[in-house]
């Protein structure tokens, strides 16, 4: 079976934006258009579309699924949804990572927001070519250039607008192409009808200035252009096509596009342009990895006639097929019912059914290319950012780095009905998600749930009720803090037990210091077979449940660095485990003397304020022990940059409201673990301990 689609007329875009600049509705009107344009299923007034919407959110499958396919003018544009909030900022990461460009939709009332520019670093991170869309045009107070400038300003990206809105708020018609010099106005209601006409005259001027603003930012990248343009020769459409795709590729130039999603205007010149600036899989530079036998650098280019290469991006439980894991492929292809290797984990993964996502259905496809994205049932082992590759030519794409948790709460089901539930909907939730884990603690024996923040944890919550049908209470939030030491200490513990018939006998030695950042660290000195080779692990074992639940108030103990340097055994005593518990016995002791210290977490902290709050704001941070190390100006608010203990940060969201009248935002991230204060200690051991 042959490609339907060229791998050179393929996009893999991701839409990025702040949490209402309109994405989801940008989204559900681009599917709506190439829908009726491909005729898939009987679409005669467009009902059809809309309302199938409305049953799929019943069902579960949102819209945006993770990503979905769609086709506009002979080229095929899959599309995958990117969150908007910090606490997932994950998500946006890994979704970043399987994209070759981004369109950015903003709010044209609001300008750049700070998510906006959470992500938009992001994508700098790797690199992503982008292209923005100014949304809500229509709406009170939308303002084009505002927003043209601050994509220069606060995201110093070069946005260069091909076209210019045509009226804005009420009267916001439609808008004018800026490299063919025409009209598109929009007529009717649903959008589909649109004419295209010469530009106004009460227009000309404007568009004359933009355009030529337009063609200069292209031929500042390109030297025949250029000595083209200074000649005095006329550009033509196609010159100017061509170089604004290179350009936009190469990252120098983001074209601004503007409409409104809700009103139905301008979404398809976003489309024309998605496909004629965004680059395919061809125009990005071939994939790297790493070999996993020998460690070293190899690439794969996105090429058919090569070994087949993909990253699983996203695990997505689905009511009616099971476990979804969407993929996208890098290099060759794979035929549905044929093994691959999950390198990262080392086993082989048997990929029964593929499925691709279209605009209203999902198809079931025998075999995958080059460049595509799709998603398969049956994948048992497979998590967030594993690569699966062809088993005679391994290959490992890149890990995905996840941070640890960094706050808990205590969930506990309503009925006794719920408890089983509970059990199968968290652990289905972990899978999706890297960063939120699952346990149980010993003592109470309550359910823990972890993530990166209070509105993560939130959000697990509500799904569970909603995806589950489980109702749960929930305890207060729990910081997770960590144990130390300060110090180094030696020593030495024996553990001989003679109770009739055989004993039990370990003796070890062992030095403890600090390993500031780096770790749990293992140093086996033994010579001479002092304690013999195979009781070795054993001590190892023993020293790291030792470190579960630390000295001082069982928490955690990380960055320690363990010497085991002597010791003895006994012919007939010695086993595994007696070395296991003189290990742990050990380790224990060497923790009390070693100075032990308690660590939390810190956050950075991004507060945005109006400026005659600023003064309460940084009092109120200062009582939460923060530290403010910046300040900035933007579009007359002022930015106050810091870092402050998670501990002190619950409720924030609401106190920073009541404070600024609800005019300041924040956001905030995992920065580092930092030791507590001594007072602080005290009041958290006690609590922990119970005395």
């Amino acid at each position: 079976m042959a490609r339907k689609v060229a791998l050179k007329d393929t996009r893999n875009i991701g839409i990025m934006a702040h949490i209402d600049a309109g994405k989801t509705t940008t989204t559900e009107r681009i599917l709506f258009y190439t829908g009726v344009n491909h005729k898939l299923g009987e679409v005669h007034d467009g009902a059809a579309t809309m309302d199938w919407m409305e049953q799929e959110q019943e069902r579960g499958i949102t819209i945006t699924s993770a990503a979905t396919t769609c086709f506009w003018k002979g080229h095929r544009i899959n599309i995958i949804d990117t969150p908007g909030h910090v606490d997932f900022t994950v998500e946006v990461e890994r979704s970043l990572r399987v994209l070759d460009g981004a369109v950015a939709v903003f709010s044209a009332v609001d300008g750049v927001q700070p998510q906006s520019e959470t992500v938009w670093r992001q994508a700098d991170k790797y690199n992503v070519p982008r292209l923005a869309f100014f949304n809500k045009m229509d709406r009170i107070g939308a303002d084009f250039d505002m927003c043209v400038n601050d994509i220069k300003q606060k995201l110093g990206g070069n946005g260069v607008p091909i076209q210019l809105p045509i009226g804005a708020e009420d009267a916001f018609e439609g808008v004018i192409d800026l490299i063919e010099m025409k009209e598109y106005i929009f007529t009717d209601k649903q959008g589909e009808d649109y004419k295209v006409v010469d530009v106004r005259d009460s227009l000309k001027d404007d568009a004359e200035i933009a355009r030529q603003h337009l063609i200069e930012s292209i031929v500042e990248t390109d030297e025949e252009l250029m000595e083209k343009y200074f000649s005095g020769e006329e550009i033509s459409v196609e010159e100017i096509k061509k170089g604004l795709r290179i350009a936009t590729i190469a990252g120098t130039v983001v074209p601004v596009c503007c409409g409104t999603a809700f009103k139905n205007k301008g979404i398809q010149p976003l489309l024309d342009a998605i496909v004629a600036y965004m680059p395919s899989p061809v125009d990005i530079e071939a994939v790297k990895g790493i070999d996993p036998k020998t460690e070293a650098e190899i690439s794969r280019k996105p090429a058919d006639e090569e070994k087949f290469s993909a990253l699983a991006f996203k695990i997505v439980t689905d009511p009616f097929v099971g476990r979804l894991s969407f993929f996208r492929v890098y290099s060759g292809i794979l035929e549905k019912g044929s093994y691959v290797l999950n390198s990262t984990k080392g086993k082989k993964e048997r990929m029964g059914r593929l499925l691709q996502m279209h605009a209203n259905k999902r198809d079931e496809i025998d075999i995958v290319y080059a460049g595509d994205i799709a998603a398969a049932v049956g994948l048992k082992d497979t998590t967030t950012g594993d690569t699966l590759c062809a088993e005679d030519a391994p290959i490992i794409l890149e890990r995905m780095e996840f941070p640890d948790p960094v706050i808990s709460v205590a969930v506990e089901p309503k009925t006794k009905a719920d408890q089983e539930k509970m059990g199968t909907a968290l652990s289905k939730l972990a899978e999706e998600d890297p960063t939120f884990q699952v346990k149980s603690d010993q003592e109470t024996g309550q359910t823990i749930i972890e993530g990166m923040g209070e509105l993560h944890l939130e959000i697990i919550v509500d799904r569970m009720k909603r995806e589950f049908k489980v109702e749960a209470n929930v305890g207060k939030p729990q910081v997770a803090y960590r144990e130390t030491i300060l110090g180094s200490s030696d020593v030495e513990e024996k553990y001989a037990k003679q109770s009739g018939g055989r004993g039990q006998y370990g003796h070890v030695k062992i030095r403890v210091e600090a390993n500031d950042g780096k770790g749990y660290e293992f140093v086996n000195e033994i010579t001479g077979g002092a304690i013999p080779r195979e009781y070795i692990p054993a001590v190892d074992k023993g020293i790291r449940e030792a470190l579960d639940s630390g000295v001082l108030a069982g928490y955690p103990v990380q960055d320690v660095k363990v010497t085991l340097y002597d010791g003895s055994y006994h012919e007939v005593d010695s086993s595994e485990m007696a070395f296991k518990i003189a290990g742990s016995m050990a380790m224990k002791k060497a923790l009390r003397a070693a100075n032990p210290i308690l660590l939390e977490p810190i956050f950075k902290l991004e507060i945005t304020t109006p400026e005659e709050y600023m003064g309460d704001v940084i009092g109120d941070l200062n009582s939460r022990r923060g530290t403010v190390s910046g300040m900035n100006d933007r579009n007359n608010a002022k930015i106050i940059s810091g870092g402050v203990p998670l501990s002190e940060m619950f409720g924030y969201a609401t106190d920073l409201r009541s404070k600024t009248q609800g005019r300041a935002t924040y956001s905030m991230e995992f920065e580092k673990y930092q030791q507590v204060p001594k007072t602080l200690a005290e009041k958290v051991i006690a609590e922990r301990t119970g005395k």
